[in-house]
């Protein structure tokens, strides 16, 4: 049995489903061009959609549906920004069509289909999970292609969906890109010491002793360390507005705090692995080649002790792509806060700037 059965059988006992909310609805195919039937139609979508054998929960949100689409591919991996979309992207709706989607494993998603916990998460189907979903939801919006937005796990998914269908996608955006997991441990021990030491940290310092060097089989490792990095990033990054974290009204009941947590719980596990063997260890964007086949716009931290500058720029550096930018926030970590989304709303309207000045189709 695996693990995470309890994990399940704990979100059917206290998240009950309703027939009459719209996380219960039947699924939506969204068959093309359903939801643009004239340029200037607003596009309001929230439901579950047949996606890799199972049905994903995805929103759909613009003033008008000809705008282009940014699909939003959460990090964690259990860590959906559906709940708070309104506050991190509720500015770009005027100029986009903005899509978020929960991963399976993830939010509603995991609430929809709690047998998930007795299965892998792997690499592989989340990516093609991810090239469905765009697809789809272009094709329902009549538009050819959509913009990628990852961060963290989810920029690191979004790179794997570009490689596999560029036709796909206009542009890619990462934020605390992720590039892989030995480069990425390596440096954050190194930084994370190089602070602890000064300072006089023996709480971290024998922290990091116990953990000795990556890579690492103890799956309490990458939550232990994470821990740490985020007191040394609430030092010299600058907090996102608490109210961002509240979940919007639609989000917050029971049911989804319950399928939230019962989701947390199994990616996590599917991410680190019991002896680190996870989708975390499949994480190598190296192997995937230099050849980018997008425009890209990297928005880097410059205290993120998680997806480290170094770590990143190395990788940018060995990419050919038809564009390419590199922006280094002066008072971000990994998480974001302000900063961070304005630097993600600039470079999204830089790209929908070159789509409409190259008369190319949204």
């Amino acid at each position: 049995m695996h693990a995470f059965a309890v994990v399940a059988a704990l979100l059917l006992a206290v998240a009950p489903f309703h027939p009459s909310s719209a996380s219960d609805a039947p699924a939506t195919a969204l068959a093309p061009a359903s939801l643009c039937a004239s340029p200037a139609t607003p596009v309001a979508f929230s439901g579950y959609v047949p996606i890799g054998g199972i049905e994903q929960w995805v929103t759909i949100r613009g003033d008008r549906c000809d705008q282009p689409i940014v699909l939003v591919v959460h990090g964690g991996p259990g860590n959906p920004l559906t709940p708070f979309a309104d506050a991190l992207f509720g500015d770009l709706e005027a100029e986009f069509v903005v899509v978020q989607w929960d991963q399976r494993g993830a939010g509603r998603t995991f609430r929809r289909n709690p047998q998930l916990a007795e299965a892998p998460l792997t690499l592989a189907q989340m990516t093609t999970d991810g090239v469905d979903v765009a697809t789809r939801v272009a094709a329902a919006l009549n538009q050819p292609k959509v913009i990628l937005l990852g961060g963290s796990w989810g920029s690191a998914l979004a790179v794997h969906m570009a490689k596999a269908k560029p036709a796909a996608f206009h542009a890619y955006v990462g934020a605390g890109q992720l590039v892989q997991e030995l480069d990425n441990d390596i440096d954050t021990v190194a930084r994370l010491r190089a602070l602890a030491e000064p300072a006089g940290d023996t709480t971290t310092l024998a922290m990091l002793d116990a953990l000795g060097a990556p890579p690492w089989t103890n799956p309490r490792a990458f939550g232990q360390l994470r821990r740490a990095t985020r007191v040394y990033e609430s030092k010299t990054s600058t907090p996102a507005p608490a109210h961002w974290w509240r979940p919007s009204a639609e989000y917050a009941t029971p049911a989804d705090a319950a399928a939230t947590e019962a989701g947390e719980e199994y990616s996590y596990i599917e991410f680190v692995g019991m002896t680190g063997g996870g989708m975390l260890s499949q994480i190598d964007l190296w192997k995937l080649g230099t050849d980018f086949p997008l425009p890209i716009t990297l928005i880097q931290g410059e205290h993120d002790l998680v997806t480290t500058k170094g770590v990143a720029r190395r990788w940018f550096d060995s990419l050919q792509a038809p564009q390419k930018s590199f922006v280094l926030l002066a008072h971000t970590g990994h998480d974001p806060n302000e900063e961070m989304m304005a630097a993600e709303g600039a470079a999204l309207r830089r790209i929908r700037a070159s789509l409409v000045e190259a008369g190319a189709p949204k």
